[in-house]
């Protein structure tokens, strides 16, 4: 038996490369530039949050920046994600932009957003930005298991994280297990399904016996599958309520009853259909 690759205090996950990384983040997919996403990433600080992630796409890097700053946390305490937008052609010439925005030396994580054009060409400019120092570790987002096999095969250095729309409604258990096999960590976008899993019946049954809310049995469920978890929110409270997910336990019945409610059949996809 392997050991868990999650620390002993389930706050983090060792990577292959050695880097950890926090099993809950925020983050700000379509968070407007400007006051909103600089308060969220500062709520979010404040609630203990060591992790957030952006994307070159999302248009607010400047202000993850911003937040960065202005919350007096050290830099080195603080995971920091981007991602590379594969309809450019240069992730080490988009990397340098995002720092510029981002106003740091270096990102802790930097994905592949999607496999545009393919899961092969930008991965030795992803290799370049770490050998630089830029990026500390780096991965994919949007990979199916066999845009992961595509992309080993190329790899000198191969993709530590494949961030995924992964939830109890999406248990992509094939591409789950296609990542244990290579070594990358999954780690899980969209695990409310953007709100839409919170009215589940199965979940709030599970909530209610636990005395947690849906999301907070949400965002457990994934840690509880040793997956890193990205949540979203703008709004303070959420934000709080969301970080509160380290000092409980879920049964084996409990997660059994969120596991049956998969509807991707043990897929090995990213996504059951894709927007580029």
């Amino acid at each position: 038996m392997t050991a868990s690759p999650v620390t002993a205090d389930g706050h983090a996950r060792v990577l292959a490369d050695g880097n950890q990384i926090p099993m809950l983040g925020l983050g700000v997919w379509q968070v407007p530039d400007g006051p909103e996403c600089v308060n969220a990433v500062r709520w979010a600080l404040d609630a203990g949050y060591r992790h957030i992630d952006t994307a070159q796409a999302y248009g607010n890097e400047a202000s993850v920046g911003r937040a960065l700053r202005d919350s007096g946390v050290p830099r080195d305490e603080v995971f920091v994600t981007t991602k590379f937008y594969p309809a450019r052609k240069d992730p080490v010439a988009e990397a340098e932009q995002s720092l510029r925005r981002l106003g740091v030396d270096h990102v802790d994580l930097y994905l592949i957003h999607w496999p545009q054009g393919g899961p092969t060409w930008a991965w030795p400019g992803m290799e370049r930005t770490r050998e630089l120092g830029w990026a500390r570790s780096i991965g994919v987002s949007n990979f199916s298991a066999s845009d992961l096999e595509e992309a080993m095969r190329v790899a000198t250095n191969p993709p530590v994280v494949n961030q995924v729309q992964f939830s109890a409604r999406e248990y992509r258990r094939a591409l789950l297990e296609a990542c244990v096999r290579h070594g990358i960590a999954l780690e899980a976008y969209s695990p409310l399904g953007t709100g839409r899993h919170l009215s589940n019946k199965t979940v709030n049954a599970v909530a209610e016996r636990l005395g947690r809310s849906p999301a907070q049995v949400l965002l457990r469920w994934c840690l509880q599958h040793d997956v890193p978890v990205i949540s979203k929110s703008t709004h303070r409270e959420r934000v709080q309520e969301n970080a509160e997910i380290f000092d409980f336990v879920m049964s084996g019945e409990d997660m059994a009853e969120l596991d049956a409610l998969d509807q991707t059949n043990r897929g090995d996809r990213a996504l059951e259909g894709n927007w580029w």
